[in-house]
This record gives C-alpha cells, sequence and structure tokens, in this order.
C-alpha cells in the first residue's frame, strides 16, 4: 500500500480560531479526519504531523526518504523563511507537493517568495482546507505511476 505523509507547520494547529477570512472555519482536526477518509476509499496509507518547530518538520522530512512514497507539505510561514526545511526536501527521491490553505500571492509580499516551490513537484495554494484533498488526489496520481 502506498504511503504518504502530510506535514503542517507553524499556527496551522489553531485553524478555525484565527484569520477565518484567510483559511476559514475548518479546523486541522477538521482536515485531517477528511484526509484520512479520502485516503481510505483511495486505498492508501497517510501519516498526519504538525509543529510549530521547525527542526521537528526537519526530521520528520528526513525520516520519510524511507518510509514514505510521496510527502505534502504546509510550512506555513517557514516557507518563506526555512534554508533548513529546502535542503531536507531536497533529499527526498519522492514526490513532493507543496500546499497552502490561502493564495499567497494575494497576500503580503514577503509571502510571494517560497523557499519550497524550488523542490517541489507542484503547488497549490488559494483553495481552501480543500486543497488538501486537491493534493492528495494529485499526489495519489504521481505515487501509482
Amino acid at each position: 500500500m502506498k504511503k504518504i505523509i502530510i506535514l503542517n507547520g507553524p499556527n496551522l494547529n489553531l485553524l478555525g480560531e484565527r484569520e477565518r477570512n484567510q483559511y476559514g472555519s475548518e479546523t486541522l482536526k477538521d482536515i485531517e479526519k477528511n484526509c484520512v477518509d479520502f485516503a481510505k476509499k483511495n486505498k492508501f496509507e497517510i501519516s498526519l504531523f504538525q509543529s510549530n518547530i521547525e527542526g521537528e518538520l526537519v526530521e520528520k522530512i528526513q525520516n520519510s526518504r524511507k518510509d514514505n512514497d510521496g510527502l505534502i507539505i504546509n510550512a506555513g510561514g517557514y516557507t518563506h523563511t526555512s534554508v533548513a526545511i529546502h535542503d531536507a526536501l531536497k533529499i527526498l527521491k519522492i514526490p513532493i507537493i507543496e500546499l497552502h490553505i490561502s493564495n499567497i500571492y494575494n497576500r503580503e509580499e514577503f509571502r510571494h517568495k517560497s523557499l519550497i516551490s524550488k523542490v517541489a513537484r507542484g503547488i497549490i495554494c488559494g483553495f481552501g482546507a480543500e486543497g488538501y484533498i486537491m493534493a492528495l488526489n494529485a499526489m495519489k496520481i504521481y505515487v501509482e505511476k
């Protein structure tokens, strides 16, 4: 069975509470449940991880080298600042999808630059929580090839 890991970065644990105009009212738990349901229906395994700590995300990325067939990452604010996350992702030989709930190009200028995009197969942004299902659907296509 194919395995996909979904990583969420800082402040995503507060979805549903913070900036609802940008991120909507769904919580991370709601999103995770939808992802698990999608994976079950599509016969692949997922693991989910969220951290506000950059080093924990880097370790998860490094450890996913051998255990996963694909990685989806919403690195939150680390998207724009973390060379360490970029470098860890660069090591991977599996497909990577960069994900954002909001459209980062309709927001502040500093959000327009992503250190993850150069190592990702593709980017999904601006579709709200539904972006997670879109990313899983895209990843399913890549890991089944």
